[in-house]
């Protein structure tokens, strides 16, 4: 299978690797340099990179099987990274890392058997989109908690999101699974 130029230089794609490239820069701000600050900015960007890429992408009609395979992939290696980086600096329990950890190598076990079963990949649920979108949210907001009034709010603010995504970051793994099972029933009809 040969990609095209026109699927691969797409404003979807590059706003993709833009937030792919912001992975070892907010390490780097944060375990490297201790820079909150500019470390919430770039969690930032990547959470908004990873909102508007889908939506420009429809918008121009810039759709690709490049951008379908890298967009999770690097969200996932986006809150990994993150994830890791805040426990290592006790922003968050190291519990949330072993959830979030076991869900994808969940996922990617059960990826691995559906594309030998069926030769496909998962779409991108909405649940699975939703579950993204609050722990991307939720991670900057854990980052500005400190004693002061904005970091209480900020505190609270974060864990509302985290809680919100790690649940549907698990019913989405189920939605997948129910998804998965349903193909091989109806291969087997």
């Amino acid at each position: 299978m040969q990609i095209s130029r026109r699927e691969v230089l797409t404003i979807p794609n590059g706003l993709t690797l833009i937030r792919a490239c912001g992975i070892p820069l907010f390490l780097w701000l944060l375990l490297g340099e201790n820079l909150k600050g500019w470390s919430y900015i770039v969690l930032g960007l990547g959470a908004a990179t990873d909102y508007f890429d889908g939506k420009v992408a429809r918008w121009l009609h810039q759709e690709s099987k490049l951008g379908a395979a890298m967009d999770p992939t690097i969200d996932r290696l986006y809150i990994a990274a993150t994830v890791i980086a805040l426990a290592l600096k006790h922003y968050i329990p190291w519990w949330m890392v072993a959830v979030l950890a076991a869900r994808d190598i969940y996922m990617a076990l059960l990826l691995a058997t559906y594309r030998q079963r069926t030769g496909k990949v998962f779409s991108v649920t909405f649940l699975g989109k939703m579950a993204t979108f609050n722990l991307l949210y939720a991670f900057p907001f854990l980052l500005l908690s400190s004693p002061s009034n904005w970091g209480v709010f900020a505190h609270s603010f974060g864990w509302g999101f985290a809680i919100w995504g790690i649940g549907l970051y698990l019913l989405a793994a189920v939605d997948y699974s129910r998804i998965a099972a349903s193909e091989q029933r109806r291969k087997y009809v």
